[in-house]
Parts: C-alpha cells; sequence; structure tokens
C-alpha cells in the first residue's frame, strides 16, 4: 500500500475500534439487563450470568461491524474534508475510484473479521449457550425450589416445602395441580428427592399420599404410597430441551442442508440455506456500508460547516441497504432455493456506491445538485 493508504486506513481503523466498542457496549448492557433478569431471578449465580453474557459478545459484535465500519468511514471522510487533505489528494490528480482503496481495503478487513464471527465463533459460543442453557433448565432445584414459600414454577401448579437438607434431600412437600378442568390431584410426601430424566427432571416422592377430587360430582380418592415417581415435564416447561439452535450449526451443515440437522433443529430447507448464505453475505455487507459512506461524502466539496447533506444521503442509502437485506432473507425463507435473493443487500450496495463514485468524478453533474 501506499502512503496515503496506509494513512487513511490508520484512521479508519482506530475510529472503527472507538464506533464498534461503544456499539458494543450499548448492545451488551441492553442485552445484560434482559439476562440478569432472567437469570438471577432463577435463582442463578452471578458467575453464570457473567459466562452467558461473554457467550453472547460474539454475536453483538457481528452485529455491529458493519455499522461500526460505516459511522468510522462517515465521519473520517468528513474530517478530512474539512481540514482539506482530501482535496489536495484530489487536486494531485487522485480519482474518486483511487480516494476509495483503502477505503475498500478497509472494508475488506472487517469482512474478514466477520466472517471469522460468523462462520466460527458465533455458531461455537451458540453452542456453548444452549448447551448451558439445558442444563440451568434441568436445574430445577435452583430454578424453583425454594424452602419456606408457595412458588407457582408454572400455570395451575403450586408447590410448598418445609425444607431442603444441605445433601438436596426435599422433606414436606405440597404439590397441588389444578390445571384439569375435570380434576384437582394434590401431592404430599414425608421425602423426596430429584433425579435426572430425558427431557426434564423426575420427582421421586417417599411415604405419601395422592388425593384427586373429581369436579363434576364432588368424589375425592386418596391414595397412599410407600414411593412414587412424578415426571414434571408435563408441569414445568423446560424451554425446548433436547432441541439444536439453528444458528448453533456448522455453516457446512446449512449449505449442504442435512436431513439430520433438519430433524434435530425442525427447521426447513429454506431456513437453513437462508441461515448459512447469510453468514456468506453478511460480511460482505461492511463492504458496501464503508463505500456507501465513502461515495456519498465524495459527492460534495469543501465546505467549512460540513457535509450535512450528504452524510444525510449516506444514512439514507444505509437504511435502503438494510430494507434490501431484510427482503432479501424473507424471499430466501419463502421457498426452497432461493437463497441468491440473500446477497442482493451488498451486491446492490456496491453497485450504487461504484455508480456514486462515477458520478463523483463529473464535477459539473456534481455542482449542480451539491454545491
Amino acid at each position: 500500500m501506499s502512503r496515503f493508504d496506509r494513512y487513511l486506513m490508520s484512521q479508519l481503523l482506530s475510529l472503527f475500534g472507538f464506533f464498534a466498542l461503544v456499539l458494543v457496549a450499548v448492545y451488551w448492557v441492553n442485552r445484560a439487563v434482559g439476562l440478569f433478569d432472567q437469570l438471577i431471578g432463577d435463582g442463578q449465580s452471578a458467575l453464570v450470568f457473567l459466562e452467558f453474557s461473554v457467550l453472547t459478545l460474539p454475536n453483538a459484535i457481528r452485529l455491529v461491524l458493519p455499522i461500526a465500519a460505516f459511522a468510522a468511514t462517515v465521519y473520517v471522510v468528513n474530517r478530512l474534508m474539512q481540514e482539506s487533505e482530501l482535496v489536495v489528494m484530489q487536486a494531485t490528480g487522485f480519482s474518486a475510484f483511487r480516494l476509495a482503496r483503502p477505503v475498500l481495503y478497509f472494508g475488506l478487513t472487517v469482512m474478514g473479521m466477520q466472517l471469522v464471527l460468523t462462520n466460527i465463533l458465533v455458531p461455537a459460543s451458540q453452542r456453548i449457550l444452549s448447551e448451558r442453557s439445558a442444563e440451568i433448565s434441568q436445574n430445577i432445584t435452583a430454578r424453583f425450589l425454594t424452602a419456606g414459600q408457595f412458588m407457582h414454577p408454572s400455570q395451575g401448579i403450586t408447590l410448598y416445602i418445609r425444607e431442603i437438607s444441605p445433601t438436596g434431600e426435599i422433606l414436606d412437600l405440597f404439590l397441588a395441580d389444578e390445571r384439569s378442568e375435570t380434576d384437582r390431584a394434590v401431592h404430599t410426601a414425608r421425602k423426596a428427592f430429584l433425579v435426572r430424566g430425558e427431557v426434564a427432571p423426575k420427582l421421586v416422592m417417599v411415604d405419601g399420599s395422592t388425593q384427586r377430587l373429581t369436579r363434576k360430582d364432588g368424589r375425592m380418592a386418596v391414595t397412599r404410597f410407600s414411593d412414587f415417581t412424578l415426571d414434571l415435564a408435563g408441569l414445568i416447561s423446560v424451554g425446548g430441551a433436547g432441541q439444536i439452535a439453528l444458528n448453533a450449526l456448522p455453516t457446512r451443515v446449512l449449505l449442504e442442508a442435512w436431513p439430520e440437522a433438519a430433524a434435530a433443529t425442525g427447521a426447513s430447507v429454506a431456513q437453513m440455506q437462508e441461515e448459512g448464505h447469510s453468514r456468506l453475505a453478511a460480511p460482505l455487507l461492511a463492504v458496501a456500508a464503508a463505500l456507501i459512506g465513502f461515495a456519498a461524502l465524495m459527492q460534495g466539496s469543501f465546505s467549512r460547516f460540513g457535509l450535512w447533506r450528504q452524510m444525510a444521503l449516506a444514512v439514507g442509502l444505509l437504511i435502503a441497504l438494510q430494507l434490501v437485506w431484510t427482503w432479501g432473507g424473507s424471499v430466501a425463507l419463502e421457498r426452497e432455493g432461493a437463497w441468491p435473493a440473500v446477497y442482493a443487500g451488498p451486491l446492490v450496495g456496491i453497485l450504487v456506491a461504484g455508480a456514486m463514485l462515477w458520478w463523483a468524478q463529473q464535477p459539473r453533474r456534481r455542482g449542480r445538485i451539491f454545491a
């Protein structure tokens, strides 16, 4: 790279790091508030909250990289135009396309970061997050069992425990199930234990009874037992246990739409193709966003008041680019084989940026519109 390319690249990368840090912090704080309410409210420790927060960071970084690239490009170009540095380079004979070369290098650098994130780090973090979520969903003791108070793990279920021993033994259990419209069941036991099940934990009750009241005729049947096992899968929701998240699968599996993966995730072939190709197309948005921000500001000339109209144009084009990206994803989800629509957004953005750079080299036409 020439000295000018290295200089502009250093400016872009330094501001990109700043904007990326700010945007990731904003997104992470917003996400952390929800995680805090969910995990701490369910009885989890602060270490679990910290672990989940760290696992959500790769996805947060992936989302903000194109926006950070756009913001860094607009900020740097506006500053260099105000300080006449780009004006001097144009006076030496640099065309708009030549000036855009370091911006293209910058966009490709951000694209490389995003490729690593979307295809390696994000799927890996989502797999770990899914596994840990399944483990916590199974941990009913931490989520629902609190001694000395009435709890309602789900609609129509009332649970009371007098005491939980240091070894995890439940003493004096009361469990009322009023979900059925025909009868009402009440389980009591002197002792109880929780054991792991395939879908949800199972409650093993010792030395207790089950009272079942028929609502229609008011008859009550009492069954005493020495030990009784109750499956909690129907009593407590475990949040989709046993199903793999689509964003946790490797990109190759999604692109080839393996039938085994479709069965494990419950997703259609179109959904798998859209997810896989989005991981390849989304990094191109960083290139398109950076070029659009640069090309839009190149439509103006030196002004001590800044390039506010050109900046507004850049923001409007970025919003339009996002709309095209969303449209492409919805088309790809509608039917199998429509995945090329995912690439429409980035390609349209790059073509628009190229057209604007060509237009920027037409001084007379530019002067009539942006003077």
